[in-house]
């Protein structure tokens, strides 16, 4: 009789079990669903969510300071105690750029990265000049409120510019420069620097087309971006997109070669660090750099583009620690 108790129930619980899967895998359907809608709808979230696992493995953290009336916003890793570096993105950058990097050395060295003023998180005043000659007195600026002044400041593309005005203006304030595909000197024609020239944007993105071709011009292999994080960073640039004519007209113009006849002014043993493959600032500009400065040693890596720091990071973290221990 219980057997065949239990018989009789059998079909009746196999049939619960069943109504419970289709419960449960509609319920995680449609949980699907609002996510994908709410990351359609909000695809920043995506965004921020990749970044914020970059700065975790970075062990990276932010902080708000103000310099001559404007907020900058900094990432912040390594132990305090450790000598400390500095690390300035380019146009169209952000101080995000140097997360990979601040991963792979934020074990040895106390590293800092700020947005520069008008850029990412950094406050944009309506009005304010936002050159490489003013961007380069704010960072001056900026390095008193640090602890201590830097072992080595580093400048990527324009912010190598920037960092090149600040070791020849304020070489107190400057022990060793590393300039990364910097711009500010004369280099060998290319087809970015015809195109800027002719009042071009060659670094435009509007939409996924154009976002594939700039990635393809300042990567040698350009990483793969997924949505919606391609959405949230489209959005972020057609934003800025008449900031970024505004700083790049002058870029191409009285600013273009800004600190080329300063050189001779540059005291710190300097670094001057380029991918062979730089479709963007040709590696001829490192010559142009060394003719000029008292004090340099350059390095080629092989095999990526414009963004040594995200493409080589191991190549670029060496050139960094020897550059640090001269």
């Amino acid at each position: 009789m219980a057997a065949a108790q239990r018989l009789a129930g059998e079909p009746r619980s196999d049939a619960r079990r069943r109504r419970w899967r289709r419960i449960v895998w509609l319920s995680l359907g449609l949980d699907l669903l609002l996510v994908i809608g709410l990351l359609a709808w909000k695809p920043e979230w995506a965004l921020a969510a990749y970044v914020a696992v970059q700065r975790w493995q970075a062990g990276a953290s932010e902080r708000t300071v103000e310099v001559e009336g404007q907020r900058l916003v900094q990432l912040e890793a390594g132990p305090e105690s450790a000598p400390l570096v500095v690390l300035l993105h380019g146009f169209t950058g952000s101080k995000e750029n140097w997360l990979p990097l601040m991963a792979a050395l934020s074990g040895e060295y106390r590293l800092v990265a700020p947005d520069l003023a008008g850029w990412g998180e950094s406050q944009r005043l309506p009005g304010a000049d936002y050159g490489v000659r003013a961007q380069a007195g704010r960072i001056a600026a900026w390095l008193d409120t640090l602890p201590r002044p830097p072992e080595l400041l580093v400048g990527h593309s324009m912010g190598g510019h920037i960092a090149a005005l600040v070791a020849a203006t304020r070489p107190e304030k400057i022990r060793r420069l590393a300039l990364v595909s910097a711009a500010g000197v004369p280099f060998e024609e290319n087809a970015f620097g015809r195109a800027v020239l002719a009042g071009g944007h060659p670094f435009a993105v509007e939409d996924r087309a154009s976002l594939d071709r700039y990635l393809g011009l300042v990567f040698a292999d350009p990483p793969f971006v997924p949505w919606p994080v391609d959405r949230a960073f489209i959005r972020r640039r057609i934003a800025d997109r008449d900031f970024e004519l505004a700083v790049l007209a002058r870029l191409r113009g009285e600013e273009r070669f800004a600190v080329q006849p300063l050189l001779g002014q540059i005291r710190a043993p300097t670094l001057l660090l380029w991918c062979e493959g730089d479709r963007v600032i040709d590696p001829s500009a490192a010559a142009a750099y060394a003719a000029g400065l008292a004090d340099s040693r350059t390095v080629l890596l092989p095999g990526c583009g414009h963004m040594p720091m995200m493409e080589d990071v191991a190549g670029t973290a060496a050139a960094l620690r020897e550059a640090l221990g001269r």
